[in-house]
């Protein structure tokens, strides 16, 4: 069982990067930043919520390390000048020119031409080196695809959410496609939560929830979102780990579809 600890490309970008990534959102420190990029952990997601050690992280490694790091950096402006103003606020919060990725962030229809023009215009400017696009509606992945624009996808992948097995991941090219991260790996925590499993079941840790993605030969990256140094401690565990054995996952499966179907069942009653 091969451990994640070694680094893949990131689809046909190109970029080498690290099994496991961090977002900004949940309150990560400058520490643990940095100690998961000495652990050689180097996909740096700045999401929609930009906590500040992220930002104090990134520009101490940009200053002697810069090659050494991915930068991803999502954008929800929903117009030309609120995307150009997205990224231009977060490279200067960073204190970088040019980010890896911009993620055009959650969109549920595709983005207008303008702002894929104004994202195209941002790229020849050198503020960004590949355009991602993340989004919940799973059926859309296949006409971004076919346009052939996207170099990255964040793609909702966990347990409980296993669509993208049947609507994503068995369309995409078996050489030159995009990049695949995965985010709400533990689906914001209910696969975590011991009122929400099964009866005489434990819940799964946040380890098991990025080994599960990773399993997934199609994933090449999945994004944890630590809120303190100890559950930075806890990801970092994933390195050192290989994908999860045939009892594991049918566990995780079990657990997932428990998760689901509560959930479905209180969206009804709701």
């Amino acid at each position: 069982m091969s451990a994640f600890a070694g680094k893949v490309l990131l689809g046909r970008t190109g970029m080498r990067v690290s099994r496991l990534g961090i977002g900004s959102a949940y309150g990560v420190t400058e520490k643990a930043c940095l100690k998961a990029f000495e652990a050689g952990v180097n996909y740096f997601f700045w999401g929609s919520v930009r906590t500040p050690g992220m930002a104090l992280a990134v520009r101490r490694i940009a200053a002697r390390r810069r090659e050494d790091l991915i930068v991803v950096l999502e954008c929800y402006g929903r117009s030309p000048r609120t995307l150009r103003w997205s990224v231009e606020r977060g490279l200067k919060s960073l204190g970088i020119d040019t980010a890896d990725v911009v993620l055009l962030g959650w969109h549920d229809s595709p983005p207008a031409e303008s702002i894929l023009d104004a994202a195209a215009s941002l790229q020849a400017r050198g503020r960004f080196r590949f355009l991602g696009i993340s989004s919940h509606r799973r059926p859309l992945f296949r006409g971004f695809l076919d346009t052939g624009r996207y170099d990255v996808f964040h793609i909702r992948y966990n347990a409980a959410h296993r669509g993208a097995e049947t609507d994503i991941f068995p369309f995409l090219p078996e050489s030159g496609g995009p990049g695949i991260a995965a985010f709400t790996n533990t689906r914001w925590g209910d696969l975590l939560n011991p009122k929400k499993m099964p009866p005489g079941t434990r819940p799964l840790s946040a380890a098991d929830c990025y080994r599960f993605s990773l399993s997934n030969e199609h994933v090449h990256v999945a994004i944890c979102g630590p809120k303190n140094d100890g559950e930075m401690d806890e990801a970092l565990t994933v390195l050192r780990a290989g994908p999860l054995d045939p009892d594991e996952r049918e566990r995780a499966h079990r657990i997932g579809d428990h998760v689901h179907a509560v959930r479905s069942m209180m969206s009804v009653l709701t």
